[in-house]
């Protein structure tokens, strides 16, 4: 390591990266690493991520993180300067690496810097959003208002599945222009505006949204529109990753992206989606290491066109906003070609429209409190702001719109479909899973999803758990056996009505306390 005196990482420390001769080497020049590392010592300071990522800032320029080594990033940068600053000599890799070794060290000595992709909140409460030009511009949205600044006044990432944005304008029309290029209703519309709105506060869970409806909506072009408009994208609409190491990948490249044509969720990209929508994190090898890792915690904004909502699982369900996309008629359709300029040429002007509406929503936010408090409880939240500045009712509608999917995924889950009819007929239900799967009347085709065994269908009600709160089932999976087995048992009631609570007594005792484990009565007192 560098410890000749005035190498230390200090903005604006001069740092002289010439060669210099001594008395005894003949004039030689320093190594090759070590000029190297002289020379972005002089144009960068380095700072490590809260996950582990060592970056450099440039001292004069955007604020704006280069990774080390990636492509792209400052040890590419510095093997041009050097070539550039000793004609006739070329770093050699080896050179290059031992430089990023260096100063990969020096970022370790520095406190973790948060490093944001796209949005991040400024010190003093407001968002900024980044608009991925080469000059580090950014968007800074307050209670008050907004207004592009030159430099952002958080520090940003990059990377290649990011475009720039156009900076916005002040169009008192821009949300009636989208409207137009969209063929939905006027309370799906709001809702949708609602959305992307919340898409730009960083810090809070934000709800899946489903495009949802037949062949010939304008799904994929919908969602593509929507991606572009909140983190702008060369490749906005993506296929299910294969993986969650493949899934992670994409997370950490894009604020915002989209899933299309999702016909069927496997049950670990439900997990992964939940967990992107309200906070991710994923265990990896940390870089050029056998044994070190690193731990990637993010939310994502995450979009999905589907034609059949019953692919959605139960706890997914629970955290999706859908939106119902009306058929596109013959004389109102328009090619793609068409879209793509009618979109660009209005973007700016929506995105004006947008940050105007984000302005007022940071404005109430603060003083915002719900009755009650649904799932998605920071979003509903924001939508009880739109609508206080608005004079709109996305709320109540998201409300209204997220009983019926709830519904539609249990018509899409015979097995769920199976418990329910079982709590309706007992009343109370309490028996082992393998009890459960004995209750249940399997159908005479039985789906792949259908349980096979005893450990499986007791996965499969936890999962399903969330859905069937939502139609007033309640699981309780805490209680064991009194035998020596100590099996684990559950127990599946009916949530008593609010007119139902006062006599919820005397229901109780009508049940037959005599029933068996795994029969419809009163669960067996616990020891």
């Amino acid at each position: 390591m560098n410890t000749t005196p005035g190498a230390v990482n200090t903005p604006g420390k001069s740092v002289n990266t010439r060669p210099r001769s001594t008395a005894g080497d003949g004039g030689k020049p320093p190594p090759a690493a070590a000029r190297i590392v002289a020379m972005a010592r002089e144009q960068y300071r380095f700072v490590m991520s809260p996950d582990g990522r060592p970056y450099a800032v440039a001292l004069a320029g955007p604020n704006i993180a280069l990774p080390l080594r990636n492509k792209g990033g400052l040890r590419q940068r510095l093997a041009r300067q050097f070539a550039d600053a000793y004609p006739g000599e070329v770093a050699s890799q080896s050179a290059l690496a031992d430089a990023m070794t260096v100063l990969e060290g020096i970022a370790e000595d520095t406190d973790p810097e948060p490093v944001h992709l796209r949005v991040g909140r400024e010190p003093a409460g407001g968002v900024a959003v980044d608009l991925g030009s080469a000059d580090g511009r950014a968007v800074v949205v307050t209670a008050t208002g907004w207004n592009v600044v030159d430099r952002a006044p958080v520090l940003f990432r990059r990377s290649g599945a990011m475009a720039p944005m156009p900076p916005p304008v002040l169009d008192g029309d821009g949300l009636a222009k989208l409207h137009a290029l969209l063929n939905m209703d006027e309370s799906t519309f709001h809702q949708l505006v609602a959305w992307l709105v919340a898409a730009w506060i960083p810090d809070i869970p934000h709800p899946v949204l489903v495009c949802k409806g037949e062949q010939g909506t304008g799904k994929s072009k919908a969602a593509q529109m929507f991606i572009n408009l909140v983190d702008p994208s060369p490749a906005a609409k993506r296929s299910a990753p294969r993986d969650e190491k493949a899934w992670s990948r994409q997370a950490f490249s894009s604020w915002a992206l989209c899933l299309d044509n999702i016909s069927v969720i496997p049950p670990w990209l439900s997990d992964t989606l939940c967990k992107a929508a309200t906070g991710d994190g994923v265990v990896d090898r940390a870089l050029y290491t056998d044994d070190d890792v690193v731990v990637l915690t993010f939310k994502r904004v995450l979009a999905m066109t589907t034609i059949d909502a019953g692919a959605l699982a139960g706890d997914l369900a629970e955290r999706v906003l859908m939106l119902d996309l009306q058929l596109i008629g013959s004389d109102r359709r328009r090619s793609e070609e068409e879209l793509d300029a009618t979109f660009e040429s209005v973007r700016p002007a929506v995105l004006g429209a947008l940050f105007d509406v984000l302005a007022c929503v940071l404005a109430v936010l603060p003083g915002v409190r719900l009755e009650s408090m649904p799932r998605m409880a920071d979003f509903a939240r924001v939508l009880a702001a739109v609508d206080r500045t608005q004079g709109w009712h996305t709320l109540d509608d998201y409300l209204a719109t997220s009983a019926n999917v709830a519904t539609d995924a249990m018509e899409g889950d015979p097995f769920a479909m199976a418990i329910a009819r079982l709590v309706d007929q007992a009343g109370t239900w309490q028996g082992t899973a393998g009890q459960l799967l004995e209750a249940l009347p399997a159908p005479l085709v039985r789906p792949p999803n259908w349980p096979k065994d005893a450990t499986r269908a007791s996965g499969r009600v936890k999962r399903l758990a969330p859905l069937l709160r939502s139609i007033g089932v309640m699981v309780d999976d805490t209680q064991r056996s009194r035998d020596r087995h100590r099996h684990r048992l559950l127990t599946l009631t009916r949530a008593p009505g609010e007119e139902e609570s006062a006599s919820a007594a005397e229901q109780a005792s009508l049940w037959d306390k005599t029933a068996p484990t795994g029969h419809g009565g009163t669960p067996p007192e616990q020891s």
